[in-house]
């Protein structure tokens, strides 16, 4: 059934078949009432009212944490449905994100129409300290509960966080399957592996101190034990996961611990020499989060933009492309559908999502984020300084 303003011209009918008129009639009555229905479940203005606002708005802009080479069939996809709408996109890590949409509120300068990220703590507290306005539509309607946080924050994909592991490095029968044996490997093998393990750096990203975060409250011995090992043979520190894969790949590092996992699982496509591991006793998995900006400048591109980045459409290009899961079980791409096989298939018990919510903000707090990069700096020093 078409709602998006198409005309039933019952004029055109011939007088003397006024009952097919006079149904008509009642067909374009119910299709206009069941329009109007639709929208006023999803809070939302009809979709062709909402694009000719938007393409009076001309451009959205969305600031990101996701590398614009990987999106970029996204917002081609978008712009090519959305004629005369443009999208400006700006990508850069979740902690510099954050400080810009905080900056550029309080300077007064003009900010992003939509803010996504994979620091969903991060983006919590964006919305919780009222960065965000409320938006409703059969997209958001569509996801599952989790997902949805105040009708403002909203889950966009499914992301494990992963293992990395050099394959010319570390042989098969070595490879960890849980946290227990990795620290058992880097018990056995230290000379082997020292100066040459990575991970996040909780104080540059945003990212890695939700992982690290989120790590420490699913396994706090087990994780503290790792951190400390690690530490003892000589950390490597990033910002990206981007940066580990890099290094992982150059043979300069054996393996990189808690890497987003669709950018492993994508350069391991094209890269043989990476594997990837989802540890066996949990595996930790997020959500990129998205909201609409409250005092954003183009509120209607904005919502066209977030509608189809959380579409059936927009989910399967995300499961395409950055090789992420969909949130919306009818996403309806093979690859998406066998790619969540797979992984609940591995995970079974150990699938571990981070569910969006207030729960998000304890590492928020100051006191305790600064207690916990303490505690972090300590375990990380190698033991001979």
């Amino acid at each position: 059934m078409r709602t998006d303003g198409a005309r039933i011209d019952d004029d055109r009918v011939p007088a003397h078949r006024g009952d097919v008129r006079r149904s008509l009639r009642g067909l374009r009555a119910l299709v206009c009432a069941a329009a109007m229905l639709l929208a006023a479940v999803a809070g939302a203005e009809p979709a062709v009212d909402r694009f000719e606002q938007a393409r009076r708005e001309g451009r959205v802009v969305v600031y990101a944490a996701a590398d614009q080479d990987v999106v970029q069939p996204i917002l081609d996809d978008f712009e090519a449905l959305h004629p005369g709408i443009r999208v400006e996109y700006r990508d850069m890590n979740s902690s510099e994100l954050y400080e810009l949409v905080v900056n550029e509120r309080a300077a007064g300068r003009p900010g992003p129409d939509v803010v996504w990220s994979s620091a969903m703590d991060l983006q919590v507290k964006l919305v919780n300290d009222g960065y965000a306005q409320p938006h409703r539509s059969a997209e958001t309607a569509a996801l599952p509960r989790w997902a949805v946080w105040k009708d403002e924050a909203f889950g966009t994909t499914y992301e494990p966080a992963a293992i990395v592991y050099n394959r010319r490095l570390l042989a098969e029968a070595d490879v960890p399957a849980t946290h227990a044996a990795l620290i058992r490997l880097l018990d056995e093998q230290p000379e082997r592996l020292r100066g040459r393990i990575g991970s996040y750096d909780p104080a540059r990203s945003g990212l890695g101190l939700l992982l690290h975060t989120q790590d420490a409250q699913a396994n706090p011995i087990a994780f503290w034990q790792l951190v400390e090992r690690m530490g003892d043979l000589g950390l490597e520190q990033h910002d990206s996961s981007a940066a580990m894969l890099d290094r992982v790949a150059a043979d300069k590092l054996v393996l990189a611990y808690n890497v987003l996992g669709s950018y492993a699982h994508k350069r391991a496509r094209s890269d043989a020499v990476l594997g990837v591991v989802w540890p066996q006793d949990y595996t930790l998995v997020l959500s990129r989060v998205a909201f609409i900006a409250r005092d954003a400048r183009h509120p209607a591109a904005a919502r066209l933009w977030l509608d189809h980045l959380l579409s059936p459409r927009g989910q399967a290009l995300l499961a395409e492309h950055l090789g992420l899961l969909p949130v919306r079980s009818d996403a309806g791409t093979a690859g998406a559908d066998s790619a969540a096989v797979l992984l609940h298939r591995n995970l079974r018990h150990a699938f571990r999502p981070i569910r969006i919510g207030s729960g998000l903000l304890t590492y928020q707090d100051q006191a305790k984020k600064q207690a916990f990069l303490r505690q972090w700096d300590a375990r990380t020093r190698p033991a001979t300084e």
